[in-house]
C-alpha cells in the first residue's frame, strides 16, 4: 500500500538529511507504528506519505514514496486526498470550519459525496468518537483533547484507504485515548485501512499494532518488524517493556496482561520491601504558593470551574489530571491571570491574578500552554533565548543554558518552526523557566517528547521542586505523574473529585494508574526506578 524507496529528505539550511535511506513497505490493512527519538524525522516521514513533504514544505526528496500506486513526487496532496487521510501533531492547523459538525463534512463536501452520505456518516463518527454532545460547539471553544477527536474525526468521515497520524493520543485522557485506538484497529480490521501513526507514549499504543517500524537516528537504518521484536532493541520503549527487561523476563511483556502472568515472583519478592518514596523537599515548610477559595470560572454557558478549593505550597509537584474538558486547563489559566473568575477567589503570591499588572505577575506565575508556538515569536533559539533573558532581567545565557539542558544539540541558528513539537514545548519551557517563577504551571508538558525527553524534564522540575518552586502540572500522562508528582488532584466536571498524595490516588484509580501499578497491585509500586532501587 506504501511503499518508501531508498528515501531521504533534506531541508533547505540544514546541515544533513532530516531522514535518510528508508526503504521499507507498510502492508494494506495493517496498523504500523513509527517511533524513534524526538527529531529523528517521523513527522517528516509521514509527511512523504501524504505529499506535503516536499509540496508543502519544502526541501529535497530522493528517492520515491509510492501511495496506493501514486508517486507523490507527481501528485500533490490534493491528488492524494481520496486516499490519504491525514492528522497532524497540530489539530488547530487543521481546522477550516468553525463548528464540529461542520469540520466532520468539510471533507466530504471537498469530494463532493452525496447529502444523504454525508449526514450519515458524520453521525456515525460523532458517535465512534464521542463527540456527539459536542456537534454544535463553535471549535474555538473546545479543549485541547475535544480539538484532536475532531481533527481525528473529521478524516474518518471521507473514509480514505490510508491514515496518517502523527501523535493522535497525545493531548487525549486514557479513556478516550483507549477510544481513539478501539476505532484505529476496528477500521484496520473490519473495513482494511491502512494506518500508520507516530505515538511516543508507547504504553498506550505497542500492543495496538500488527508492525512497528523504529528511526533510530544517528545514521542508522529503520528497523521494520512485530511489536516484540522492535521492542526488544528500541531505545525507546513503554514501561512494562522496562519492567521485563529489568526482572528478566523472555520474552518481553508487551502489555500489562502479560506481565501480569509473569509478575508473581517479582510481587513476593517486593511484598515486604518498603516502596522508595522521592523525599519531600526541605523548603516544603507549608508556604503558600497560590490558593483558590470556592472558585468558579464560566465559560459561555458553561461552568468551566465549580467551587473549586486548592492550595499549592512551595516545594511540591502536583498533577492536575481527569477527562478532556474537565477544567485542567481552565484552572491554570484563572492562576495565570488570562481569566477572571465569576465568583470566588484566586490569589498567587498575594496578587490577585486578573488584575496583576503583567510586570508583576511574570515574577510570581509562569505558564507552558499546550501551544508552545503561542510563546515563540523569534526567528532563531539564539534570538528567542535572548529574548527571555531580556524580559527576565536574567544575565545573559542564563535561557540558552536551559535550552542546551533540554534540548541538547540544537544550533543556535535553528529557527523554532523547525522544531518538532516536543522541541518547541522543551523551547518554549526554557523561555519560561528564565524567569525562575516561584509558582510554574505546565499544561500538557510531555505532548510529544520521547522517554530520554520526558527525563531530562523530570530532572529539571525535580530540581525546581527542591529549590522551593512550586510545579503544576495538568497532564493526561499517568507515567509522569507517578514519577513526578507527591501529590494528584482530579477534576471532573469542573470540581475536585480527588486530591491526595500520588500513590493513594493513581493505585486506587484504574484510569491513572501506571503500567507498573497495573502489573504489581495491589502493592503500591508506581515506577521501574522504584523497582529497580529495591533490586
Amino acid at each position: 500500500m506504501i511503499r518508501f524507496e531508498d528515501v531521504s529528505v533534506t531541508y533547505d539550511d540544514t546541515a544533513g538529511p532530516a531522514l535518510r535511506d528508508v526503504d521499507l513497505t507498510v502492508p494494506e490493512g495493517e496498523l504500523v507504528l513509527l517511533v524513534g527519538p524526538s527529531g529523528v524525522g517521523k513527522s517528516t516521514l509521514l509527511g512523504t506519505v501524504s505529499g506535503l513533504v516536499p509540496h508543502f514544505t519544502g526541501g529535497t526528496l530522493r528517492g520515491r514514496v509510492t501511495v496506493d500506486g501514486r508517486d507523490t513526487r507527481t501528485h500533490r496532496p490534493r491528488d492524494l486526498a481520496d486516499v490519504v487521510g491525514t492528522v497532524g501533531q497540530d489539530p488547530m492547523a487543521h481546522f477550516v470550519t468553525d463548528t464540529v459538525e461542520d469540520e466532520l463534512a468539510y471533507g466530504m463536501e471537498s469530494l463532493g459525496l452525496p447529502p444523504a452520505v454525508m449526514r450519515r456518516r458524520v453521525e456515525e463518527t460523532l458517535d465512534l468518537l464521542g463527540l456527539a454532545d459536542l456537534r454544535e460547539r463553535p471549535i474555538a471553544t473546545l479543549s485541547g483533547g475535544q480539538r484532536q477527536r475532531v481533527a481525528i474525526g473529521s478524516v474518518l468521515t471521507p473514509h480514505p484507504r490510508i491514515l496518517v497520524l502523527d501523535e493522535p493520543t497525545s493531548a487525549l485522557d486514557p479513556g478516550a485515548a483507549e477510544d481513539v485506538l478501539a476505532v484505529l484497529q476496528r477500521l484496520v480490521h473490519d473495513l482494511g485501512t491502512t494506518v500508520l501513526l507516530a505515538e511516543h507514549r508507547l504504553e498506550r499504543v505497542v500492543h495496538y499494532a500488527d508492525r512497528v517500524i523504529l528511526l533510530p537516528g544517528r545514521g542508522q537504518a529503520p528497523v521494520l518488524g512485530t511489536p516484540a521484536e522492535v521492542m526488544a532493541v528500541s531505545p525507546v520503549r513503554p514501561p512494562v517493556v522496562d519492567l521485563g527487561r529489568l526482572a528478566g523476563w523472555d520474552p518481553l511483556p508487551l502489555t500489562v496482561r502479560d506481565a501480569r502472568r509473569r509478575a508473581g515472583a517479582l510481587r513476593a519478592r517486593l511484598a515486604d520491601t518498603p516502596v522508595p518514596r522521592p523525599p519531600r523537599p526541605a523548603t516544603a515548610d507549608g508556604r503558600v504558593s497560590a490558593v483558590t477559595e470556592r472558585l468558579t470560572v464560566r465559560r459561555g454557558r458553561t461552568e468551566a470551574l465549580r467551587s473549586v478549593d486548592l492550595t499549592l505550597t512551595a516545594g511540591e509537584v502536583v498533577a492536575l489530571m481527569g477527562r478532556n474538558g474537565a477544567g485542567k486547563s481552565t484552572l491554570l489559566s484563572t492562576l495565570v491571570g488570562l481569566v477572571e473568575p465569576a465568583s470566588g477567589t484566586a490569589r498567587v503570591g498575594g496578587l490577585t491574578p486578573h488584575r496583576a499588572r503583567p510586570a508583576e505577575l511574570i515574577r510570581k506565575v509562569g505558564l507552558v500552554p499546550q501551544e508552545p508556538r503561542d510563546l515563540l515569536y523569534a526567528e532563531t533559539v539564539a534570538a528567542e533565548c535572548a529574548g527571555a533573558d531580556e524580559d527576565a532581567e536574567a544575565a545573559p545565557g542564563t535561557c540558552r543554558a536551559l535550552v542546551g539542558e533540554l534540548l541538547p544539540g540544537v544550533a543556535d541558528d535553528t529557527h523554532p518552526r523547525d522544531l518538532s513539537e516536543g522541541q518547541r514545548l522543551a523551547l518554549a519551557l526554557a523561555v519560561v523557566l528564565t524567569a525562575r517563577p516561584p509558582l510554574l504551571l505546565l499544561d500538557e508538558p510531555t505532548r510529544g517528547l520521547d522517554y530520554a525527553a520526558k527525563g531530562r524534564l523530570v530532572r529539571v522540575l525535580t530540581g525546581l521542586a527542591a529549590d522551593g518552586h512550586t510545579v503544576v502540572l495538568a497532564t493526561h500522562d499517568v507515567e509522569l505523574a507517578a514519577e513526578l508528582a507527591h501529590r494528584v488532584v482530579i477534576l471532573a466536571d469542573g470540581e475536585v473529585l480527588a486530591d491526595g498524595p500520588t500513590a493513594e490516588v493513581v493505585v486506587s484509580s484504574p484510569a491513572y494508574a501506571p503500567q507498573v501499578a497495573k502489573v504489581l497491585a495491589p502493592l503500591p509500586w508506581l515506577t521501574v526506578a522504584q523497582v529497580g532501587q529495591a533490586q
